[in-house]
């Protein structure tokens, strides 16, 4: 498909991910290329949403991964553009650069353990899964190509997350980011304008809600989790009540009560972003908020920790009333993954592979973490790790005085990947912090690790 950006004509592929990535893909290497030069336009999301045929939170939220990416500027009023200080990534014999290499000492957050990935069992899961599938429903992404496996992830979600749902209310998204700015949509045809999030919290799902068009209001975390008494003009709440990013911290009994009350009282409605919810260490996890309150409660989740990002599969479960109001609307067509994934994971689960993927990462995880929490203490004494035994991420603040943009900076030169806190709260403040991720960080390179980090905080670079 050919779609004309600004002054040039880019071929838009028709497979290979889902609409999103594949324009944001499209439109990154027309940048890297020189095809769409340096400070030229690109059409309003709206425009270009209608040329291609889609929603326009799919090109909203390209633009937005290229503005986070650094290959376009927006600026309110004026039109998105291509940053002045772009420069062609492709060599003149049309070989493109590969992407520089993470750090070999990974401590940012964000990502699983790419290497443990269980490549085999998924293989085998997907033979089966092509093997299987009827031929009729090779056709497309219609719901009933899923039906038998959405009642598998649904009995899952039941037995393990405590969730209320009937496979009616289950739909398969490819990511929580990608569903969000499609629910962002509906949120605001059904009146919302504002939505209250975490202080700090993740920027992702956030800036797509803003992106959409609702106003995040920020709303303080402390050890208890979400300040539920600080709701206040608003109907809506984004919220990560397993193990809140980056505080570490688990929303208290007392507080998930306080939250769902306030639902009830103002008739609003609670995004539950189940984050790291497959991984607490020192303790079993914590039922999902939507058994709490289903008919108040949306719940998001996702298999990029539990599995990789690259798998592109999550779920959406909401009230009943809203999926009485999408009636008409195509919503698998607009979020649903490839039912050849779908009935992969079917069969993982079936076959118990998922399960036992999921208890050798939590062992390895919280092996990896005890670890890294020890070489820090005879490292680093000065600093402090906080928030519970649980999830792929471990704040640490810093000792006072310190800047943590140094920090990072410093530890950059020792080949460390490093991320402030300071990168993860809309208002500023707060202690000097680093929210160090420990996922994708191999166990043999801990210590060595943390003896980089403690040069790099004591400038020793």
């Amino acid at each position: 498909m050919l779609i004309a950006v600004g002054t040039a004509e880019l071929s838009l592929p028709t497979g290979g991910g889902s609409l999103t990535r594949r324009l944001t893909t499209t439109l990154r290497e027309a940048v890297q290329t020189g095809r769409l030069p340096a400070g030229s336009p690109l059409p309003p999301s709206r425009a270009l949403a209608g040329e291609i045929g889609c929603s326009r939170w799919v090109v909203t939220e390209a633009y937005g991964q290229l503005v986070a990416e650094g290959y376009l500027i927006a600026t309110t009023g004026s039109a998105t553009r291509v940053r002045g200080t772009a420069t062609p990534a492709v060599m003149s014999s049309g070989y493109q650069l590969p992407p520089p290499p993470r750090p070999r000492f990974d401590l940012a957050p964000g990502l699983p353990d790419l290497a443990s990935f269980p490549r085999s069992r998924w293989a085998e899961a997907y033979r089966r899964a092509v093997l299987d599938l009827p031929t009729d429903l090779l056709a497309g992404r219609a719901l009933v190509a899923t039906t038998a496996a959405r009642t598998t992830l649904t009995d899952f979600l039941r037995r393990t997350r405590q969730v209320q749902e009937d496979p009616t209310q289950l739909s398969l998204t490819t990511g929580s980011t990608a569903v969000m700015g499609w629910l962002t949509a509906l949120l605001r045809r059904l009146g919302h304008t504002r939505i209250a999030v975490e202080d700090p919290s993740w920027p992702g799902l956030r800036g797509v809600a803003r992106r959409g068009g609702l106003e995040p209001v920020p709303v303080r975390v402390d050890e208890q989790g979400l300040v539920v008494g600080d709701l206040r003009g608003v109907r809506l709440v984004l919220v990560t009540p397993a193990h809140q990013f980056p505080s570490g911290v688990a929303l208290s009994a007392a507080r998930r009560l306080e939250l769902i009350d306030w639902a009830q009282r103002v008739d609003g409605l609670v995004i539950e972003d189940d984050y790291d919810a497959d991984f607490r260490y020192d303790a079993n996890p914590v039922a999902s908020l939507q058994g709490l309150a289903p008919d108040r409660v949306i719940l998001l989740g996702s298999l990029s920790k539990a599995l990789s990002p690259a798998i592109e599969l999550g779920w959406l479960i909401m009230p009943q009333p809203l999926i009485m109001a999408l009636l008409g609307l195509d919503l698998d067509r607009i979020i649903s993954p490839s039912p050849l994934t779908v009935e992969a994971l079917a069969v993982m689960i079936e076959h118990g592979w998922y399960e036992q993927h999921l208890r050798t990462q939590r062992l390895r995880y919280r092996r990896r973490r005890e670890q890294l929490v020890t070489a820090l203490g005879r490292h680093l004494p000065e600093a402090a790790t906080t928030g519970l035994a649980a999830g792929l991420h471990l704040p640490l603040r810093l000792p006072p005085g310190t800047a943590a943009r140094d920090i990072v900076r410093r530890g950059a030169r020792l080949d460390l990947g490093l991320v402030s806190a300071e990168r993860y709260r809309i208002r500023p403040g707060g202690d000097p912090s680093l929210v160090l991720g420990f996922g994708n960080l191999r166990d043999s390179r801990v210590d060595e690790a943390a003896r980089r980090l403690a040069q790099a905080v004591r400038g020793m670079d």
